[in-house]
């Protein structure tokens, strides 16, 4: 009897102490959620519900709707054109990046990767690549290359022949440098890339049948 009185005296405090935590769990919620609420109020002027981006998004991603999330903002800190509704983003691609939490401008969307040619059912992505690991920066729309990942202690490849749409040595830059390199990928593998790109180095080969491919 008395081992009995004690589970029950256990079981009630465990719950008196899961509801403790709720409960100051949503106290720092509600805190939070007013002191945002406070902050705006104190620069006064009209407010409106927008689009902000919900993680770092790269130039050439098509924006799932996962990417997106709807904040209240004030007018006049707006840039130009900023979407109002998800509907307006997802499924567009990109032809800047947008940092995580701010306004998702439709300018963002307008501009050189309109004229790219991508093949139906691929996505653009451009991705950050240096001189030294994009081939000398020669890389030019058109070719296939090899797409290898590359860490403190290890490598591995992580595309096969994927097509060059574009890259920064295609502006006619006098620099030899290629910063970057739009690449035709399976948009399932977009956010890999993405992530590999932000936490690794990429490096690009081209092979010779790879090269022939693309000069065909």
């Amino acid at each position: 009897m008395r081992s009995r009185r004690t589970a029950i005296a256990g079981a009630v405090c465990g719950l008196a102490c899961a509801l403790s935590v709720f409960a100051y769990t949503q106290s720092v919620s509600d805190q939070a959620q007013q002191a945002r609420a406070d902050l705006l109020a104190s620069y006064g002027g009209e407010q409106v519900e927008v689009c902000v981006a919900a993680r770092d998004l790269a130039a050439g991603e098509v924006v799932s709707s996962d990417a997106v999330a709807v904040r209240s903002w004030i007018v006049d800190f707006l840039p130009q054109e900023t979407a109002r509704s998800a509907e307006d983003v997802v499924g567009k691609q990109l032809t800047s990046s947008v940092l995580a939490g701010e306004p998702i401008s439709l300018q963002r969307f307008e501009g050189e990767a309109d004229a790219l040619d991508v093949p139906a059912g691929m996505a653009a992505l451009s991705v950050p690549a240096g001189d030294v690991q994009s081939v000398g920066g020669s890389l030019a729309a058109g070719a296939r290359v090899d797409v290898y990942t590359t860490g403190s202690s290890s490598t591995s490849l992580l595309l096969s022949s994927a097509l060059v749409l574009a890259s920064s040595s295609d502006e006619g830059s006098s620099s030899s440098t290629s910063s970057w390199v739009t690449l035709a990928v399976e948009p399932d593998r977009v956010q890999e890339l993405v992530d590999a790109s932000q936490r690794t180095e990429l490096y690009f080969a081209v092979s010779a049948t790879a090269g022939e491919e693309g000069a065909s």
